[in-house]
């Protein structure tokens, strides 16, 4: 057990002892988690046996009571181990099952923190049910201790807490204290009264004639359950989920600046939506009206990173050996994007987030089978784009059902397995497949992983399932290119002059799109000057030639945080986006981004070019701006009545020389000069008058387009007032915002429950 350095506290020299023999050989030593979640304030030990006198003149104890248990669980990560909390009915439910399972009987399962984790009680083992982790260690608390310069209390092993309860509990029924508690390891633990408990850990070897443990050892104040330590025991969350969200990372292992995983920074989104909630939507949740929003990572850097593809090794036999650290990070990281824009390891990443989401749905439904709610996506930076072109190849059920005639099986050629083996000079593992009862068109649903379990090494892998699915690919683009409408056909013949303009025998409606071979690569793109999501073969504007998988539900809402879909689709040759195009299976879409994320780029420009839309504001979640940004309105507003008012101060000038006192005017029937200068002082007024009216005149609402039903799509976060200083030394940190960011969460709870027709809050300040 790990100590903090305190001052010496003296014992009385008549202190009884008990000498401990028991099955407890070790109590908590260096090895023992000893960090808390959360932090309290640090109690000082007593450093006299004047300071136990005077603690032991208080009042007669009341009578014993057995201490209530809680159940905490253990995080480690590099440096540190945290034992947190479970919520009180997390708790409740551990406790129960541990008082009603017996030795003899199986193992007892609990699913705990929204059914996201299982508790296997009598392993005392936490599992990950939606993502892989490794299992964590589980405890039933109800002894803490805490050194003198620790913030923190930490829970005994649950065999040393009994032996702790056990003296305290002989300590108030005899009213005896000062009691002196000595294990086998040289621990020691002095009961001095009910409220002053310490224990004291050798330093080093004591010398016989040593009267105090307190002389070579350092005490640690021990506290006796859970309500008297400082710890912030979190609420439970409701059983009833209304909507399920999976979200998608971007490029890297690491989502954030403290280099957390996606699974850490969905577990921080989810816990501000549960806040958020609480306070904007309390009455709701009273009324049993609403319940919670699940949030759910998918992670795809880890297939694509792993054995399976065999990249990572590739790539380091090639990378220089100077400023390793700087290359690992861009091999790890930055290359992402560029394996993106790669048929071969495009596939794997799309193939990837469409298996996971799909798994995830499915054990989701299993253990919520009562679950009736909708289902939503949101991609963070390259995770958006994966995202985007995924839906941008959806089909819908009625195209679903036409891919592939009634009755007739689908095959990617008329070759047999044996053929297509021995062409790839692959025929050896031609018993092997065949055991398995795989023919060509089951080979094509075959994963990688699936004939690594089979034994086949890496390369014939991918030689086998490049060569099958370039097949079939070529064979379902042919297929499904006859069934297009006549207006998305490609033209049969397209030229262009030197300048790049389409010949002017094409018809508007062909020069929609056209085909274009990439000149340094054998990669086949397919660009489109307007229109989206136009489909020809399954391959649609400028994405790489490769085949979508299909989702298993049609999402509700698609959202997109610090995205570059906008950036990507004009490097791909995508000028304008018809504004009635909307994904085949999702009709909702929100951009989601912070003013100075490096990454973000805007995509209402390309559906509204003749109008210079200002993004949304994204309302603070506390119902105010902030205050820069409030003084800044400020100011504008102050600039533009400045500005009327001069205006109004000149049309009444104007006025007044137009229309001077009649006795005044002179005849201008025989003046031109004077009829010339009172028409010039006309004009000016009109002018005057126009000019202000305009400044007044409010713009109309625009319809931009239908990606996200007419609304609008493009919203922008509020930069905090410290970030408006240096929008440079912020820019990588706005990038990464959005997995702490409040007023994101808000976002899209208010988009999720607005279509449930739950009412908003906004809570009083």
């Amino acid at each position: 057990m790990s100590q903090s350095p305190g001052e010496e506290g003296g014992l009385p020299q008549a202190a009884p002892i008990i000498n401990l023999d028991n099955p407890i050989q070790t109590v908590a030593t260096g090895n023992t988690p000893e960090d808390q979640a959360s932090p309290v304030v640090d109690e000082a030990s007593p450093s006299s046996t004047f300071s136990f006198e005077m603690l032991d003149m208080e009042s007669f104890p009341a009578p014993y009571q057995e201490v209530q248990p809680h159940w905490f669980f253990c995080r480690r990560s590099d440096d540190n181990t945290s034992w947190l909390p479970f919520s009180r009915e997390d708790s409740d439910k551990l406790e129960n099952a541990c008082n009603t399972v017996k030795d003899e009987e199986d193992e007892v399962v609990i699913a705990v923190e929204g059914e996201r984790y299982d508790v296997h009680v009598k392993e005392r083992k936490r599992y990950a049910v939606y993502w892989e982790q490794g299992p964590t260690e589980v405890r039933r608390c109800t002894w803490f201790y805490k050194g003198d310069k620790d913030t923190i209390f930490m829970p005994y092993p649950e065999d040393f807490s009994k032996s702790l309860e056990e003296a305290y509990m002989i300590a108030v029924t005899l009213n005896e204290w000062k009691r002196k508690l000595e294990f086998s390891n040289g621990e020691t633990v002095i009961l001095h009264n009910p409220k002053l408990i310490m224990q004291y850990q050798p330093i080093g070897l004591q010398d016989d004639w040593v009267s105090s443990p307190s002389e070579h050892t350092r005490p640690q104040t021990v506290k006796r359950g859970v309500d008297n330590i400082s710890v912030e025991i979190p609420d439970g969350e409701p059983e009833k989920v209304d909507h399920l969200v999976f979200m998608v990372h971007g490029i890297g292992p690491a989502c954030d600046l403290r280099f957390r995983s996606i699974i850490q920074c969905v577990n921080d989104f989810r816990s501000a939506s549960l806040s958020l909630l609480a306070s904007h939507y309390k009455h709701a949740q009273q009324d049993g009206q609403i319940g919670r929003v699940e949030f759910l990572p998918v992670n795809w850097h880890n297939a694509l990173h792993g054995d399976a593809t065999g990249v990572d090794e590739d790539i380091q036999r090639i990378t220089l050996p100077s400023i390793s650290r700087l290359r690992h990070f861009t091999n790890d990281t930055l290359l992402d994007l560029f394996f993106y824009n790669s048929p071969t390891y495009c596939q794997t990443i799309v193939d990837t987030v469409a298996s996971e989401i799909n798994k995830l749905h499915t054990l989701f439904k299993q253990r919520h089978s009562e679950f009736k709610g909708a289902v939503s996506v949101v991609g963070h930076s390259l995770g958006s784009l994966i995202l985007f072109d995924l839906l941008t190849n959806q089909r819908t059920g009625l195209e679903a059902r036409e891919g592939v005639p009634s009755g007739e099986p689908f095959r990617p050629n008329c070759d047999t397995l044996q053929q297509t083996l021995t062409r790839l000079g692959l025929e050896q593992y031609l018993d092997t497949l065949q055991a398995e009862n795989l023919d060509l068109e089951s080979l094509a649903l075959c994963q990688d992983s699936d004939l690594k379990d089979l034994g086949i090494p890496l390369g014939p892998r991918k030689k086998i399932l490049n060569y099958v699915r370039r097949k079939w690919l070529s064979e379902d683009c042919k297929k499904r290119a006859g069934r297009l409408p006549p207006g998305l056909q490609v033209p049969p013949q397209v030229t262009s002059d030197h300048d790049g303009n389409q010949s002017s025998g094409l018809t508007t409606q062909q020069s929609q799109f056209h085909r274009a071979q990439s000149v340094t690569s054998a990669v086949d793109y397919e660009y489109f000057d307007v229109g989206i999501g136009q489909t020809n073969g399954g391959i649609a504007k400028g994405q790489v030639s490769i085949d979508y998988p299909q989702l298993a539900f049609q999402p509700q809402t698609f959202f997109a945080f610090g995205s570059p879909i906008g950036m990507f689709l004009t490097v791909r040759g995508l000028k304008h986006i018809d504004p009635n195009y909307t994904f085949p299976t999702c009709k909702s879409f929100y951009n989601i981004y912070h003013p100075y994320d490096p990454v973000a780029y805007r995509l209402e420009p390309m559906i509204v070019t003749e109008v210079d839309l200002e993004p949304m504001l994204i309302p603070h979640h506390k119902g105010r701006k902030r205050m820069h940004l409030e003084l800044k309105d400020s100011l504008t507003r102050m600039g533009m009545d400045l500005k009327n008012n001069v205006w109004g101060l000149l049309r009444t000038a104007c006025q007044s020389f137009a229309r001077p006192p009649v006795a005044a005017l002179p005849s201008v029937d025989g003046d031109p000069t004077i009829k010339r200068d009172l028409q010039e002082r006309h004009r000016v007024c009109e002018e005057a008058e126009s000019s202000v009216s305009a400044g007044q005149t409010e713009q109309p609402e625009i319809k931009v387009g239908m990606l996200n039903g007419g609304r609008r799509i493009d919203y922008v976060l509020q930069e905090k007032p410290i970030e408006s200083f240096n929008e440079y030394l912020f820019a990588i940190q706005s990038h990464l915002c959005y997995w702490e960011s409040e007023d994101t969460a808000l976002l899209l709870l208010k988009e999720i429950y607005d279509k449930q027709g739950v009412a908003f809050e906004q809570p009083q300040q």
